[in-house]
């Protein structure tokens, strides 16, 4: 059963008059006939009872335009669902983060990404690193936002966001009243570190900073978790170097100062698998650089974002990291 002879058929029941009917639907009244003729033979049954004065609708005609316009509806809702999923508007997508993107960078993109694509449901993870990779290789996520690098050949990856290290001091520390501190004044210090088991990224570049300039880190105690080593910061464990964007966690008793020396970027990246051409993967990759954009922007000295979301489709990549 064509989709068009039931148009002809309902509008038809809508005017009952074939010259009306058919200027509706831009056609002329002979090919409008033997659509409706055609519908007719096509189901067994009488739809219209005709006089040369008056169009009306049979008892089957009545019973079967409900049913029609029906059928219409779900066609076009069809069409639009079908056209809204290749554009990346509706759809599933599972989303894995490191715990210090949920203060940082996944805020901003995710209040942009549901006022963009209200009708994808986001099922969010916060992952370690390890828990992300292993994630990746069973499925169970579809877009991650972590530290690279990246050395899964399975996964592509896009650096959106680097920062700087930044000293976060307990309140009342001898260094706290300086702007800008050297990070050869924290060498009798005690730190408070990411463990190097649970991610070595962030652990190797911070102890390679400090060797870099003669300090040799004396730590005094490890988190994993970013707010858990300004929690430590805070009660007087010692001092610690995080990224810039830490300081929006707002943790009392702590206070963060800047280094006078130029220090490593602190690096996010999205990742994502190879190949995956999914629409929704690829609105989600623009909406993480519009947000990474809109976090350094608000940030200011700090944060920088790289890349451009413009290339960041994953149907139109080309190079793997």
């Amino acid at each position: 059963m064509e989709l068009r002879r039931l148009r002809h058929f309902v509008v038809l029941a809508e005017e009952l008059h074939y010259g009306r009917a058919a200027e509706r639907l831009s056609m002329t009244q002979p090919p409008l006939s033997l659509s409706i003729q055609a519908l007719e033979d096509e189901l067994g049954v009488k739809l219209f009872e005709r006089t040369r004065r008056s169009v009306a609708l049979t008892h089957a005609g009545q019973t079967f335009l409900a049913e029609a316009r029906a059928i219409l509806e779900r066609a076009a809702n069809a069409v639009e669902l079908a056209r809204a999923a290749d554009r990346g508007e509706v759809g599933r997508l599972a989303v894995g983060f490191m715990a210090s993107s949920a203060y940082t960078l996944l805020p901003w993109v995710l209040k942009d990404f549901r006022a963009r694509f209200p009708e994808v449901r986001l099922d969010l993870r916060e992952l370690t690193l390890p828990q992300q990779a292993e994630a990746f290789r069973r499925g169970e996520i579809d877009v991650s936002l972590l530290r690279p690098p990246v050395t899964d050949p399975n996964l592509q990856s896009e650096i959106v966001l680097d920062e700087s290290l930044i000293v976060a001091l307990p309140a009342g520390h001898r260094l706290a009243g300086q702007q800008r501190i050297s990070i050869k004044s924290l060498a009798d210090e005690d730190f408070v570190m990411f463990p190097r088991w649970q991610g070595l990224v962030l652990h190797d570049l911070i102890v390679r900073f400090c060797l870099s300039h003669g300090v040799t880190p004396r730590i005094a105690q490890e988190a994993s978790q970013t707010h858990a080593v300004l929690g430590l910061v805070s009660a007087g464990i010692g001092i610690a170097l995080v990224p810039a964007s830490s300081a929006r966690m707002g943790l009392v008793n702590v206070v963060y100062r800047r280094l006078r020396e130029r220090t490593p970027p602190v690096q996010t990246a999205v990742a994502w698998r190879r190949g995956d051409r999914s629409p929704v993967v690829a609105a989600f990759l623009k909406t993480v650089h519009r947000g990474a954009r809109l976090m350094a922007a608000a940030q200011g000295e700090g944060a920088k974002a790289a890349g451009s979301a413009a290339t960041r489709a994953p149907r139109r990549r080309t190079a793997a990291r």
